[in-house]
């Protein structure tokens, strides 16, 4: 696997678990303070996956497939903190 994607994946871990961490601790906050810097954090990810899905992309197909996968898991636990 690519050392870029790699890097690029772990930055996704870390993010996302911060989300889920401020999710967590941020329930006390006042709900536009909270939406605007959830919001500011999935903009983050999302920019971060676009960036693993480019580099997917550019891989060999035997990879490529597996890591466009592991793309699409990302997209939908994103969704999920979206709800």
């Amino acid at each position: 696997m690519s050392q870029v994607f790699e890097g690029y994946e772990r930055q996704y871990c870390e993010l996302s678990a911060g989300l889920s961490r401020k999710c967590a601790a941020e329930s006390a906050v006042d709900g536009e303070q909270k939406k605007q810097k959830l919001s500011e954090i999935k903009a983050g990810l999302d920019a971060l996956i676009r960036k693993l899905d480019l580099k997917a992309r550019s891989l060999q197909p035997s990879v490529k497939a597996m890591l466009l996968a592991k793309i699409r898991e990302y997209k939908t636990d994103l969704n999920k903190f979206e709800k």
